[in-house]
């Protein structure tokens, strides 16, 4: 499975028998991979101060997860031919994402813990705000110019009827620069190719005889070409669509032709050029987003577990990997049976009814006697 289930609980004696002996009913149930999870001791300051950075916390957690989630839509956008290779491109620390989260170890160098924990928070959030305003710019130029491109390409799909035909024809299918002839595109039904080469000259007078070429098919007609006069165009066109002939409106613009093709060439070019060093700075970037992630969720449990068990701050952090969807359900009777004796404390502590309950799942009224935390990998889901 793609989700770890993050808790906590006091560090006392009693406590610390708790959690071995849910490693041993999980591990003997095959209910879920186990590991310490370590957190570096911070400096606390006042509780007043953790409440209002248990609020702030919660709200740049959901923030980064929602980055990064966009970020990894993102990289499967841009890989639009290769999307089976997404997976080897969302890497943190150029490990999987499970294997880091399992193997997480604090980044002392990037986020000092000897530093206030407001100010290791204030370094996160501006950190994910910054990636956050460079994803929107450089995605912003690349969908733009995606967007050109994919509106070009559309005009060279399609029936005979819809597509653009400057791609198909050539300037040698057309009579041109003349003061009396035009020559006209002509769609004809594939069942009527036989009619249109016997009566093409007699649907008008002066229509030049044996003018007439296919130059493109598709699967329902043929493109002809037909010469004629100016003075009788609009004679011709009444009588073809008497005869199911549709006379296709297009105006041979050799200049207009050619930068059409110019276009696309230089979009195609751009969007080539672009392609990589959007792709690295993606990979680049969700790597970052995704570690400042789960050291936002380290914070969380540590603030979370000073305010759930009080001072001096002993606890100990364990991720869990739940094995299967199915057994969910009662890895949390478990947990929930192993750890029961924390209401007690729970029920002590004076939190401010409007302040998050630790242990309490953002969105749901669902209260655990441990702290808890979510971290769903399922970024693609």
């Amino acid at each position: 499975m793609s989700e770890f289930w993050l808790i906590s609980a006091p560090g006392d004696k009693e406590n610390l028998q708790a959690l071995e002996r849910m490693n041993t009913v999980t591990s003997k149930s095959n209910l879920s991979y186990n590991t310490k999870f370590s957190i570096p001791d911070f400096k606390v300051g006042t509780l007043d101060s953790l409440v209002g950075l248990s609020d702030e916390l919660g709200k740049l957690d959901t923030f980064a997860e929602s980055l990064i989630k966009r970020m990894a839509q993102n990289v499967v956008e841009v890989m639009e031919d290769a999307k089976g290779k997404v997976p080897e491109n969302l890497l943190a620390n150029g490990v999987d994402l499970t294997s880091f989260v399992t193997h997480f170890e604090w980044d002392m160098a990037k986020y000092p813990a000897k530093q206030p924990l407001a100010s290791v928070v204030d370094t996160l959030a501006k950190q994910l705000a910054q990636i956050e305003t460079d994803l929107k710019s450089r995605t912003a130029a690349y969908n733009t110019l995606k967007t050109n491109l994919e509106n070009l390409e559309k005009k060279s799909m399609g029936n005979l009827f819809t597509r653009t035909l400057s791609d198909i024809v050539s300037k040698e299918d057309f009579v041109l620069d003349s003061e009396y002839l035009v020559t006209l595109l002509v769609i004809v039904p594939k069942p009527s190719y036989t009619q249109w080469q016997k009566t093409y000259e007699s649907l008008s007078d002066m229509v030049v005889p044996r003018s007439t070429k296919l130059i493109a098919e598709d699967n329902e007609g043929g493109l002809f070409t037909v010469t004629l006069f100016r003075k009788v165009i609009d004679d011709f066109k009444t009588k073809a669509k008497e005869n199911k002939f549709t006379v296709r409106e297009f105006y041979y613009d050799e200049k207009e032709i050619k930068r059409e093709r110019e276009e696309l060439s230089r979009l195609l070019s751009d969007k080539k050029q672009q392609y990589g060093p959007l792709l690295r700075w993606l990979k680049v970037n969700f790597s970052e987003a995704f570690i400042a992630w789960i050291h936002i969720k380290a914070l969380r449990v540590f603030v979370e577990s000073v305010l759930r068990y009080g001072l001096p701050v002993n606890f100990q952090a364990v991720l869990l990997q739940p094995h299967k969807k199915s057994s969910t359900k009662r890895l949390r009777e478990v947990l929930n049976s192993v750890f029961r004796h924390l209401d007690q404390v729970a029920a002590a502590s004076v939190l401010d009814a409007s302040v998050e309950i630790p242990g309490l799942q953002l969105g749901t009224q669902d209260y655990f006697p441990y702290v808890y935390f979510h971290i769903d990998l399922g970024l693609l889901d």
